[in-house]
């Protein structure tokens, strides 16, 4: 595992793939299913493993992440970078960022409050655990006006945030005022897209983010990673025509549930077992989900591995 400090040369290198957390029927970790989607994952070329939403980290206990984090550095291949997630929650996070400072991980995500928080507390928050951890940590921005630019600006140069998952949905990326703000502030090489392939083509292009984030990437992790290899040189007409892969399993995510049909979609591929979700999601259970699931997943999977010859 990757235990250097983050720099740019680490978010541009690959796709950060966000996948999802294998369990037994228990709810226990499952190390073998783990590994498996990680080993998957690093055969089409991805190095960069960030567990959080996708991973049903909200709802992760304080008990259960020295186990995570052991288990997690166990099944990175010696030059992945994983990075887990704290909180959401400010006594939380303190918590889990105790317990970080007895491992390498170089940074970890905080994970966003959607209730109880204002932006100035945020701020206050994000520089005290990382105070806390030892290290600094990778904000996600995931609604508008989240934390103040000028307070991530701040954050960033005080050595408290190395990154940032930007993942504001909007009808049409490319007019993003907020996004624009955080860039005035805050030099793009530290910013990621974080939505997916949907949104790279003015994300990258347009406002100059160093990559991104995907869940599809753990289904086609060739695919996505000519996404990004493409945008990199240039080439968005490519970038493009390779994006329409993705689109009908990502169009089942923003329709039913982007983790919970991930989780189903690594599953019903084959990549992997995922098993039954912790709580308080679920496990989709209608058979007309879970066959279209099925299908865009599957599909998604073959195109890959023609791609990947």
């Amino acid at each position: 595992m990757k235990t250097t400090p983050v720099t740019r040369a680490d978010l541009e290198r690959s796709v950060i793939a966000v996948p999802p957390l294998a369990r037994n029927a228990d709810l226990s970790l499952n190390r073998e299913e783990n590994r498996k989607l990680v080993q998957h994952l690093e055969r089409g070329g991805v190095s960069t493993l960030l567990y959080g939403g996708n991973a049903n980290l909200y709802n992760i206990g304080t008990g259960e992440f020295p186990e995570l984090l052991a288990l997690l550095r166990d099944i990175a291949g010696p030059e992945t970078w994983v990075i887990p997630s704290i909180g959401p929650d400010y006594g939380k996070a303190l918590d889990q960022a105790a317990i970080l400072r007895e491992f390498d991980f170089p940074t970890a995500m905080m994970l966003p409050m959607a209730f109880g928080a204002t932006p100035a507390g945020i701020a206050t928050a994000i520089a005290r655990v990382a105070e806390r951890a030892g290290r600094p940590l990778t904000a996600y921005v995931k609604s508008d006006n989240y934390l103040e630019p000028k307070a991530l600006a701040a954050l960033v140069r005080d050595g408290a945030v190395c990154s940032v998952k930007y993942a504001v949905v909007r009808d049409d990326p490319s007019k993003d005022e907020y996004l624009q703000r955080i860039l005035d502030a805050v030099d793009a090489r530290y910013i990621v897209s974080g939505i997916g392939e949907r949104p790279v083509l003015a994300h990258l292009p347009q406002f100059g983010l160093t990559g991104f984030t995907s869940g599809s990437v753990c289904v086609a992790p060739n695919l996505s990673m000519a996404i990004l290899r493409a945008l990199t040189r240039g080439d968005v007409a490519e970038a493009a025509a390779l994006r329409e892969r993705f689109l009908p399993l990502e169009d089942l995510r923003d329709g039913i549930s982007p983790i919970r049909v991930l989780h189903e979609a690594v599953t019903l591929s084959g990549v992997a077992d995922m098993g039954p979700m912790l709580p308080m999601l679920s496990n989709l259970t209608d058979e007309g989900q879970l066959a279209a699931i099925r299908a865009a997943a599957s599909t998604l999977l073959e195109a890959d591995r023609a791609f990947a010859g």
